[in-house]
């Protein structure tokens, strides 16, 4: 029997070897080690054997069948390499360096917004950080002194993912890894994409993108925050701009403030961008909480900070005059054409 498993092996490899298509070694491998199988019919016939040889005829049947799905698989894959190499001739080559007949492409508003700040803050001498879209909640939440029961998170209707992680809900979430990774003194920010699950408006988006930023060194205060926010948006919108400070709570900074800018659709009377009020809320600021410096690895005593956050969406609106924040994320083109993006 054992004699004729091999003549058996050899004849299903050369068979193998001859087949040049996948959907026949498809078909080969179903007549061999099938349901009906002819491989599949000698294990069932071992009822026809002596007792005492079923167990060594049946591993030697076995073995022979182990070797063919194997040489099966290894013949899929040099066809599948085949096939694909075939496909990849017969692509149309495409000389990606001559000039296109059709109109040339752009960037996105909030791209062109996001790279001219950080080459402002790149002549500041800031280093530009990447944050994860997705984040886990002691970076969103404890890291930045929100506590698992903080009422602050109600502020935040939250994206949770299956596995615990959340959708990132501020760029605030990177500030720990960034000064466990520097240390003190550091200047940074972090540009990125946020989520929340926010009623949407002329003003409000569930996808929006943040520009943070930190600055942290020995005797920091509120001047310099002041200094640097208004030298940024100068720069941006290539003037000098009505700003004010007031007032704001957020959890990671003390004392902590609201920088808002006057409403450039309407020149501070009141329309649906600045809901009536002659003002956009732009820049939430403040001094960095001291707990926040301690979870950073920062010693508190030694080091102050400053950290504010930036709305590249809204700064776009008001650089290029859209009048509703959706139209930013509506992937129509006729926008970036209306604005003369380029």
């Amino acid at each position: 029997m054992e004699e004729n498993l091999n003549k058996i092996k050899e004849r299903l490899e050369f068979q193998i070897s001859k087949i040049d298509d996948i959907n026949n070694l498809e078909k080969f491998k179903s007549e061999i080690l099938g349901k009906k199988g002819k491989i599949t019919q000698i294990l069932k016939n071992l009822k026809n054997y002596d007792e005492n040889e079923r167990p060594k005829i049946g591993k030697a049947v076995n073995d022979v069948k182990k070797i063919i799905e194997i040489q099966i698989e290894k013949k899929k894959e040099i066809l599948k390499t085949k096939e694909l190499n075939k496909n990849l001739q017969n692509i149309e080559k495409i000389d990606f360096s001559l000039p296109t007949k059709d109109e040339l492409g752009s960037l996105h508003p909030v791209t062109i917004v996001q790279r001219e700040i950080e080459e402002i803050f790149k002549t500041m001498g800031f280093t530009i950080e990447d944050g994860n879209e997705v984040e886990t909640e002691y970076n969103n939440f404890e890291a930045v002194n929100v506590h698992k029961y903080h009422p602050a998170r109600d502020m935040q209707d939250t994206y949770w993912l299956e596995n615990g992680q959340l959708l990132k809900t501020q760029t605030s979430a990177a500030q720990n890894k960034i000064m466990k990774k520097y240390g003190a003194p550091l200047k940074a920010i972090f540009p990125g994409r946020c989520f929340r699950n926010e009623s949407l408006d002329a003003s409000h988006e569930n996808t929006f993108f943040q520009l943070e930023g930190m600055i942290i060194d020995e005797n920091i205060s509120v001047a310099n925050l002041i200094y640097f926010m208004k030298t940024t948006l100068s720069e941006i919108f290539k003037k000098d701009l009505n700003i004010r400070l007031r007032p704001g709570f957020f959890p990671f900074v003390e004392p902590g403030f609201e920088l808002d800018v006057s409403c450039m659709y309407c020149n501070g009377k009141g329309c649906k961008v600045c809901k009536q009020g002659g003002w956009i809320e732009l820049c939430p600021c403040g001094l960095i909480h001291p707990k926040v410096l301690e979870f950073g690895g920062i010693n508190p005593e030694k080091y102050s900070g400053v950290a504010f956050g930036l709305g590249l969406s809204r700064l776009a609106m008001m650089k290029y005059g859209i009048n509703d924040l959706r139209l930013l994320n509506s992937g129509d083109l006729r926008v970036l054409k209306q604005i003369g993006v380029k």
